[in-house]
């Protein structure tokens, strides 16, 4: 059995997370898929699904495998694409995934300057689903996803378009009744709303660094959601300048310590692996970063 085939036919099998509907998406039977997947097995000697009359699941052989696989398969059809020459014209539809919060702000406006730059590129942004799983948006059908987390997937091809600046807010209401915050130990006595995962805010001060470990009084993955959390007075938050900016010019919102500096995150573009990416998407990542390069995320 061809190897190829039999690698194409495991991939289904994972994505579709069943023999039936993979076999249908494939237009093959599924007793042909069970097949499949049963010479892999024997040719590889490890099981690499877990079967129930129900369920299919990934052994850690398997796991291992898949992501060989999606390499693998990855890199074929982008050398295949290179060579057909289907990708030498910046054209066609790019398929573009960015975080809710961020998508509203500065990309907005960056991609809508990128196609009036390249009119013969359709773009379809989405905001807002993003998984965790770092290859999912290439198996959904997007051509890049716009991330603010490191990816040590190498599964992806990752790029840095831009720098993210952070600061510290409350309400005035807040202020009002916890009084001013005039520097870092303070915010270990005092409510704050945080991002999950980063109980642990770094600030920088004339060289030196302090660490801070917040008091959580609320906690969500979402920035917009910690915006509206300061603006209730819930507590001291750390977000993106760019979410903030109004609120900070109309006094709704009252930025702290400013005269510390605190870390910039960066922003990355998250694209399938590949020596040859479409031109679209090489056009679109090299826009971005001079974009970014030459206006600053607010």
């Amino acid at each position: 059995m061809d190897r190829f085939t039999m690698m194409s036919t495991f991939v289904q099998v994972v994505k579709k997370a069943s023999f039936t509907t993979a076999a249908r998406s494939l237009s093959i039977s599924r007793a042909l898929v069970s097949r499949h997947i049963t010479d892999l097995e024997t040719n590889l000697g490890v099981r690499l699904l877990n079967r129930t009359t129900r369920s299919v699941s990934l052994t850690e052989s398997g796991q291992s495998y898949f992501d060989f696989c999606l390499r693998v398969l990855n890199e074929i059809e982008a050398e295949e694409s290179a060579i057909s020459g289907r990708n030498q014209e910046a054209e066609g539809t790019l398929s573009v995934i960015v975080p809710k919060w961020i998508g509203t702000q500065d990309i907005a406006d960056a991609v809508t300057s990128f196609c009036l730059e390249y009119p013969k590129i359709t773009v379809s942004l989405t905001l807002g689903g993003m998984s965790q799983r770092t290859y999912d948006f290439i198996e959904r059908g997007f051509d890049v996803a716009l991330q603010t987390k490191d990816i040590p997937d190498s599964l992806v091809k990752v790029k840095k378009v831009a720098s993210i600046r952070y600061v510290v807010v409350a309400s005035p209401a807040f202020i009002a009744e916890h009084g001013p915050v005039t520097e870092p130990r303070a915010l270990e006595k005092i409510p704050c709303v945080i991002q999950v995962g980063d109980p642990s805010w770094r600030f920088y001060h004339d060289g030196e660094s302090v660490a801070v470990k917040v008091q959580a009084a609320f906690s969500s993955n979402a920035y917009l959601v910690l915006r509206k959390a300061a603006l209730k007075a819930l507590g001291v938050a750390m977000v993106p300048h760019s979410i903030v900016a109004e609120d900070l010019d109309t006094g709704r919102l009252i930025e702290l310590m400013p005269q510390m500096l605190l870390p910039e995150r960066p922003l990355y573009a998250v694209f399938a692996p590949g020596d040859s990416p479409p031109k679209k998407v090489r056009c679109f990542i090299t826009f971005l970063t001079n974009w970014f390069r030459t206006t600053p995320m607010a």
